[in-house]
């Protein structure tokens, strides 16, 4: 049992809300459509500078399909391991069979819970506060977590009764975003390195619609893994969660330090694929290319695959790619190692010394081209910071005047030098400032006597 509040209830009655409401993140996706929530989604609330643990479930039903009856799993597995239970039912609607079910089952787990009536502040008919009383189940908060109605209270509530714990532990700052097109692979990846069930797994695309976040210790390197919604090529027509969840994949890649994009070798590169790949690039993160599923082709079909001619597109260029099969945990061992290296490679700081040592080598091996029938000039260079590794080079002209093949070859330059492989290297050209420009050259008293005396010499010597 972990110290923790697991929030459960059926689809759609605001688990969510109160999640973000405690969290104070909107970490979770909220909206009016039933079962948004798949997979456990873990918070810290943070009270009184103590941070306490918060699991955001998804809907429990019984429909009977495959998908319904993991996700109902995975709420009563959190249920199970938690300090305490949060039931939520909808105040604004009367009991159903589905929350009696729940309330039932949660009683026989012997653990202390609490019913969550939220949605209170619509107004209805509904006598659903009534029939609580009426079966026992007095431990009760009446709520409106869109409206923060009661959220005081229940913040009490999580005080008195969880241990609290650090919401930062072992955290070094490698965070791995897990983007690309539905169904390649990306949970399947994710419960493999984190040796459980995770995130649900399923053969139909869009099972993750959500963005989780989960910590493992991998071969004894601490990590962050966020596993996001893939992303469809028609996300922004498909309604509201599909586009709520590219989103959260924005946002996912956006809190990232290192960015692994899956391709899925069966069913061959496509444009969206390379969609996807130019959003982390804009970014600035460094990116590693998953080519996964290769149990599931030949030799000769694999070599087809990477035969594409969009392969030959400049977005792949320094960039690192690795062949797994997540599912049967196959080259899983060789991605994380270098998901690390390159996570170190893109924390590299660089002195001015290296840098300018480095800007001679680069000016010396080509013709430096010009702007307005001016010789475009260097200065120095110095680092400018990383994700992505900036470096400021101060010249005579400032960024829109320098020509896209120089700086394009400066960039490659300083990848290879540097040896970049995989991280994102952006130049950024500075104007240096001249004090005295628009200056004008004010003459001392003494040079004033001077010069007067000098044209009264001049004057005299013409006559």
């Amino acid at each position: 049992m972990t110290s923790s509040l697991a929030i459960i209830g059926r689809p759609n009655v605001g688990k969510s809300s109160l999640f973000n409401k405690l969290v104070k993140k909107r970490s979770a996706i909220v909206t009016n459509l039933s079962g948004v929530t798949r997979d456990k989604n873990i918070g810290f609330a943070r009270i009184s500078n103590s941070n306490y643990l918060i699991i955001d479930t998804g809907g429990i039903n019984d429909t009977g399909d495959k998908l319904s009856n993991d996700i109902s799993e995975h709420a009563w597995d959190a249920a199970i391991e938690s300090e305490i239970i949060y039931v939520v039912v909808d105040g604004s609607e009367d009991l159903t069979a589905t929350d009696l079910d729940i309330l039932s089952q949660v009683r026989k787990l012997n653990k202390k819970f609490f019913v969550i009536v939220n949605k209170t502040d619509k107004k209805t008919n509904s006598s659903v506060q009534e029939e609580l009383q009426k079966k026992g189940y007095l431990n009760k908060f009446i709520i409106s977590a869109e409206h923060s109605i009661g959220i005081d209270e229940i913040r009490k509530n999580i005080k008195e009764y969880i241990t609290p714990q650090d919401a930062s532990v072992n955290n070094d700052n490698l965070k791995i975003a897990i983007v690309g097109r539905p169904n390649s692979g990306k949970s399947t990846f994710l419960n493999s390195v984190a040796k459980e069930n995770r995130a649900i797994v399923s053969d139909l695309p869009g099972t993750t619609i959500d963005s989780i976040e989960t910590k493992v210790n991998y071969n004894d390197k601490e990590m962050t893994l966020i596993d996001t919604a893939g992303i469809s090529r028609k996300y922004n027509k498909s309604g509201k969660v599909e586009y709520f969840s590219y989103i959260k994949t924005i946002d996912a890649i956006n809190r990232s330090t290192l960015v692994l994009v899956f391709l899925d070798i069966t069913s061959g590169l496509v444009d969206q694929d390379l969609r996807i790949i130019n959003l982390a690039k804009l970014e600035g993160k460094p990116i590693i290319i998953v080519v996964n599923k290769i149990d599931l082709v030949k030799k000769s079909e694999e070599k087809k695959f990477f035969d594409d001619i969009k392969f030959r597109n400049p977005i792949f260029q320094n960039l690192n790619m690795v062949k797994i099969s997540a599912k049967n945990n196959v080259g899983i061992d060789y991605l994380v190692k270098k998901a690390v290296t390159t996570f170190e490679l893109a924390s590299k700081k660089f002195t001015t010394r290296r840098l300018n040592n480095l800007i001679d080598k680069a000016l010396d091996a080509v013709n430096v081209p010009s702007y307005g029938g001016r010789e475009i000039k260097i200065k120095y260079v110095n680092f400018g910071g990383n994700f992505p590794t900036k470096l400021i080079i101060h010249s005579n002209f400032n960024n829109s005047k320098i020509p896209s093949n120089f700086r394009r070859y400066l960039t490659k330059f300083y990848e290879k030098e540097l040896l970049l492989k995989g991280v994102d290297v952006q130049l950024f050209f500075k104007k240096s400032v001249n004090p005295f420009e628009n200056k004008k050259n004010e003459l001392s008293p003494r040079q004033k006597k001077k010069r007067k005396r000098h044209i009264t010499y001049l004057k005299k010597k013409k006559k």
